[in-house]
């Protein structure tokens, strides 16, 4: 169903959030493997997602948010729509968009990031740097 106010790059991301809440229905092999096979998907297809940004320190630019997961990692949260985002509105202050492969690249370019965290408050999953890798065609 395409929204009036949607924009292009996230159109069909509503793909990866069926196959995130299968997989939160029933956490299988498999279904993982379908969610990664529907992100990689939306990657080839030029999708984008979400991201939240902040400022820099030294207030040139922007840098992706983390958040800290409670072992203490560090993860940049990702959103698949609108939505998505709105359900936790009081903690992102500033959003753009990135072009999904492009983010997945980052990710794996930062030491100190673990992953990205994808819809942090509803459809979730945490996508580490080898799940990221698996997507991108880098391992098997």
């Amino acid at each position: 169903m395409k929204k009036e106010n949607q924009d292009e790059g996230l159109i069909g991301n509503e793909k990866i959030e069926e196959a995130i809440l299968a997989l939160q229905q029933e956490a299988t092999p498999e279904r993982l493997a379908h969610a990664l096979t529907v992100i990689r998907r939306r990657m080839r297809e030029g999708g984008e997602m979400i991201v939240a940004v902040e400022p820099s320190i030294d207030q040139t630019g922007v840098k992706l948010q983390a958040v800290t997961a409670s072992d203490g990692s560090l993860w940049w949260s990702a959103f698949t729509g609108f939505e998505e985002e709105l359900k936790g509105a009081d903690q992102v202050k500033s959003t753009f968009l990135s072009d999904i492969k492009k983010l997945f690249e980052a990710a794996q370019s930062v030491p100190q990031i673990q992953g990205i965290i994808l819809n942090p408050w509803n459809r979730t999953i945490m996508l580490d740097k080898h799940l990221i890798g698996i997507i991108l065609g880098e391992e098997k």
